[in-house]
């Protein structure tokens, strides 16, 4: 090849590699492809994508719906978790953790038996969200009334510390090399802690967001991705640092955040019927790329890595109640009985 030709080559390889973030944002194209109607009691709060495992574990208010994500059919049901908002998979020990916020308690279970191995009393009031960590093999659960994190044994089931943050926690993340970070939703702050001795490391505001809910995390650029409810916005965190890189507008009520690194997209889903995309053009740069229709209701999320496809739950509900003198807060209206179901999003 002669040396023109070789610079043509190096040009145009040269200028492949710096588009592909561009076309990447620019291909989103996601949309409902089914609609799985599944029934059952309850409510319901965070959803886990095992991708390894091909099961997708969904809350339900006292129990656990675990659906085959290959057949799309419900394969297995985890009882008396009450109050149960997030599951936590650890692979390695055949152990799935829920946080049963109604009981202050984790359940662990057999994820290839679905049977219940043990209950674990948390030291802290309504554990919320659940994480497993790689890194230490300790489950965590982010207690949110309790304002406290606590650590479970992943081999043994036992507690093994607790970090006592302050304020209403949401979700947390762990960036695999030894720090978890946490959602402190009645500061607008995310908290910092050490995953073998539990002490706090920092605590970072959230200069772009009021009443963080949902957190996600890029290990590759060290980026965290916090969905702000009160504010509708995104703040993205350097959590080496703590600055905060960028603000993006996304959809209104959101409860869940995720992030697909294979496609460098972000995603926060909301209440509205709508999830928001954003993709990471860059560590500092971050462009809303669609706007994703699912349904009303549909809050929380799961991101499936190993497919990239996303899952959403909600339900049909009747009538809002009548206003209840004296009390502020608006209540939700009922869930018609047997009408919910999950949406399966694909490109």
């Amino acid at each position: 090849m002669n040396a023109r030709n070789s610079c043509r080559v190096a040009a145009l390889l040269c200028s492949t590699l710096f588009a592909v973030p561009q076309l990447g944002a620019q291909s989103v194209n996601y949309h409902v492809v089914k609609t799985l109607s599944v029934g059952g009691e309850g409510g319901w709060d965070y959803l886990t994508a095992d991708g390894p495992g091909g099961r997708l574990y969904v809350s339900r208010g006292s129990h656990v719906m675990v659906i085959d994500m290959a057949s799309t059919q419900v394969v297995g049901d985890i009882p008396n978790t009450n109050g149960v908002h997030g599951i936590a998979i650890a692979t390695e020990f055949n152990r799935g953790f829920i946080s049963d916020g109604g009981d202050t308690t984790a359940t662990i279970f057999d994820l290839k038996t679905l049977q219940t191995i043990a209950k674990v009393h948390v030291t802290g009031a309504g554990p919320d969200a659940i994480l497993y960590d790689p890194f230490t093999k300790r489950a965590f659960t982010m207690n949110h009334s309790g304002g406290s994190a606590t650590a479970i044994d992943a081999a043994t089931g036992r507690v093994v510390g607790t970090s006592d943050i302050g304020g209403i926690l949401e979700t947390g993340q762990s960036d695999d090399a030894g720090t978890i970070y946490v959602n402190v939703e009645s500061k607008n702050e995310i908290a910092a802690f050490d995953a073998s001795t539990m002490t706090v490391k920092a605590h970072w505001a959230l200069t772009g967001c009021e009443g963080p809910s949902g957190l996600a995390i890029d290990r590759e650029h060290g980026r965290l991705f916090a969905s702000c409810g009160e504010s509708h916005t995104m703040d993205v965190m350097d959590y080496h640092t703590g600055q905060i890189v960028a603000t993006v507008p996304i959809c209104v009520g959101t409860d869940a955040a995720g992030f697909d690194p294979g496609l460098q997209l972000a995603f926060a889903s909301c209440g509205d019927g709508t999830i928001t995309a954003v993709h990471e053009d860059s560590p500092d740069k971050f462009t809303v790329v669609q706007t994703i229709t699912t349904e009303r209701g549909a809050r929380t999320m799961a991101v499936d890595e190993k497919s990239h496809k996303l899952y959403t739950v909600t339900a049909q509900f009747g009538p809002p109640p009548a206003p209840v003198p004296g009390q502020t807060r608006r209540q939700r209206p009922p869930m018609i009985p047997g009408s919910f179901h999950v949406l399966v999003i694909d490109r």
